[in-house]
């Protein structure tokens, strides 16, 4: 939940508050690349739960969860439902509250990216954030994870205290993607849009926060074309503003509020 940065303090936050739940079927369908990694298709309908307990009876094929605060049973529990999880994790940001927080050196914490308790990383510094990831990952492959949905991913267009360039971000990018690939799990692209022509080949999904709001919804189009799922919330819009572009775009989009709680209205 990046997408907002210094504007969630700017933009209100009760626009949806009057919405009502409206459950989606369990629609769009999944393959397998070579029998052991998820490969999600355009349009398969999804859960994104980041706060609170999370309410399993969602009837939607894929679930995305807190990678640290979730467990293996939570991930059982979806799993016998016949759900596909996801991961969430931080890859481009410090978290302050993470148990592994303390592993990371000043050196390569910047400037905080609006956010209570999180900074950018240096992601220039691979020899020191490598192997970091590699734990975060290789946690998530433990909890039975199928994919990982890595955020903050996109620092070098933003202030992050540290000289990021794009090719930084490529490397880096691919490098988490790298990381998730060799222990079977499917990854995503967050946000940053304009690397998608240079990434969609190695990433499985794109997640997308408000491309309608900020007319940017073709820009994920690379992946759609490549079959691949681009999930997608909003949080300002009504549906009534974005789901008929999105339905024929084959985007996987739903209305949630900034906390990404158990609320939820797909298109």
């Amino acid at each position: 939940m990046k997408r907002p940065l210094l504007l969630v303090t700017l933009l209100p936050l009760l626009l949806v508050a009057g919405c009502s739940t409206t459950p989606d079927s369990a629609s769009g369908s999944d393959s397998e690349s070579g029998g052991s990694r998820w490969l999600p298709r355009p349009g398969i309908a999804w859960q994104w739960q980041l706060s609170g307990r999370v309410d399993t009876s969602v009837d939607v094929p894929v679930y995305d969860i807190d990678g640290f605060d979730q467990s293996e049973a939570v991930v059982s529990a979806l799993h016998r439902k016949g759900r596909k999880v996801i991961c969430y994790l931080s890859t481009g940001a410090w978290e302050d509250w993470r148990p592994d927080a303390g592993e990371f050196p000043k050196s390569v914490i910047g400037r905080g990216n609006g956010w209570k308790g999180e900074r950018w990383l240096d992601i220039r510094a691979t020899d020191v954030l490598e192997p970091l990831m590699a734990d975060r990952l290789d946690m998530c492959r433990e909890k039975g994870f199928d994919a990982v949905e890595p955020d903050n991913m996109d620092g070098y267009k933003n202030r992050t205290g540290f000289e990021l360039t794009a090719a930084d971000q490529l490397r880096y990018n691919r490098l988490i993607a790298q990381l998730a690939h060799e222990r079977g799990m499917s990854v995503g692209l967050k946000n940053d849009l304009d690397q998608i022509p240079e990434l969609v080949g190695d990433f499985d999904f794109a997640v997308n926060e408000q491309c309608a709001q900020y007319g940017e919804c073709g820009d994920v189009e690379p992946f759609v074309k490549a079959g691949k799922a681009v999930f997608h919330v909003e949080y300002e819009l009504p549906t009534s503003r974005f789901c008929a572009e999105s339905r024929r775009l084959k985007l996987s989009s739903m209305l949630k509020k900034y906390e990404l709680g158990v609320w939820r209205e797909a298109c």
